[in-house]
């Protein structure tokens, strides 16, 4: 165990100065409830990640949940993807909407444009994509889609911490979107999450829903729930703060080893962005082959019949070598027991999200791999 190399490991600060913080909270004797490092949480990240508003949770899960509630979404269909962790889909189930599951973009793992549009009906009520490992949906689609429809679009963007597109943030795309601040993720709270929205009057209806519903002292306005992020999280994160830049900065240079080492390799498929992302990244001269700044969030590869085992097979020797890669996503959620009753949820209406479901893993990534780790990796996969 002590010599496994695990697929992931969380941002953690400077145990030092979290300790001078909790110290200051313990002082103030205010531990939760919109306290001094749960407003300074809000603050720093609107302006880091450059949005106008933000609220935070206590996970990532129930923004998605709220997300639905704020815009009034209490009945009709929501169509989303099945290539996802299974909270996206159970936000939707949650709010007793059903969900329309479509098939995805072969490149990116994210929801295809045009199968939204052919799913649509007069019971569609809004679109949950997910921006998959961080690269970013086709919005601009998407949107257009969404006004044609008058649908509402909200985003799953818990990988999508920092990601920009065409110089903006990726959050400021949709009605809503929401972020996982989860121990695995690019950026943690230990656990947490935040909604992004683009008014004033979204961010307190928001902030009333995530407290109960209460509008002021003693007036409840709505049927909410108790999702408040505490200030110990929220000092945990302004710590973090500090150093994610540093964090996406080594996670980008385990990426390009990973790339180097992998790409031409017969059987293995990287996504054309991961390649395009590296380049651009180390070039400023081919920065514009994308029109988006990844956050190198994962890094899947796909494992095809030409590599001469199947991925479970590779994912075997590689855990019997003791390093972790991960199936993510497997299985989709269409397989699983609440959803695979959906008409949408056979496997012949989504032979992509089955393919990449069934080729996908996710090789260690995190800031504190060394480079005996990567190549560590590197070996086992191509050795």
């Amino acid at each position: 165990m002590n010599n496994q190399i695990t697929v992931t490991s969380p941002l953690l600060p400077d145990l030092n100065e979290y300790n001078q913080l909790l110290q200051d909270i313990w002082s103030r004797k205010w531990i939760t409830n919109n306290g001094h490092y749960h407003q300074e949480l809000e603050k720093q990240l609107s302006e880091y990640l450059g949005v106008p508003y933000l609220s935070l949770f206590t996970n990532g899960t129930l923004p998605l949940i709220t997300a639905l509630q704020a815009l009034g979404i209490h009945e009709g269909e929501v169509i989303t993807t099945p290539y996802s962790f299974v909270a996206t889909t159970h936000s939707i189930w949650w709010n007793k909407l059903r969900p329309v599951f479509v098939d995805v973009d072969p490149n990116t793992g994210n929801i295809d444009p045009n199968k939204i549009e052919a799913a649509i009906t007069d019971k569609t009520i809004a679109i949950m994509p997910v921006h998959v490992y961080g690269c970013p949906c086709d919005v601009e689609r998407i949107d257009a889609i969404a006004k044609k429809h008058n649908l509402k679009v909200i985003y799953d963007a818990a990988h999508a911490f920092g990601v920009t597109y065409k110089g903006k943030s990726v959050l400021e795309w949709g009605d809503l979107s929401t972020l996982s601040f989860h121990a695995t993720k690019v950026y943690n709270t230990i656990e947490g999450g935040a909604m992004v929205m683009h008014s004033a009057e979204m961010k307190y209806d928001v902030d009333n829903l995530k407290n109960f519903g209460f509008r002021g002292e003693t007036n409840v306005v709505a049927p909410g729930i108790n999702s408040k992020m505490d200030e110990m999280r929220a000092a945990y994160g302004l710590l973090n703060l500090k150093q994610v830049d540093w964090a996406i900065e080594q996670r980008k240079r385990v990426a390009k080893r990973y790339v180097e080492a992998l790409d031409g390799v017969k059987g293995i498929r990287i996504f054309p962005y991961i390649k395009q992302s590296i380049i651009s990244s180390f070039s400023e001269a081919v920065q514009s082959l994308i029109p988006f700044k990844w956050n190198f969030a994962y890094f899947p590869i796909l494992i095809t019949e030409d590599f001469g085992m199947s991925r479970d097979e590779l994912y075997e020797k590689m855990k019997g070598q003791g390093v972790m890669g991960r199936r993510y996503f497997y299985p989709l959620i269409t397989g699983f027991e609440p959803y695979n009753h959906y008409d949408s949820a056979t496997a012949e209406n989504l032979p992509i999200a089955k393919m990449l479901a069934e080729q996908v893993i996710c090789l260690p990534m995190h800031p504190y791999l060394t480079e005996e780790d990567v190549e560590r990796v590197i070996k086992s996969i191509v050795l």
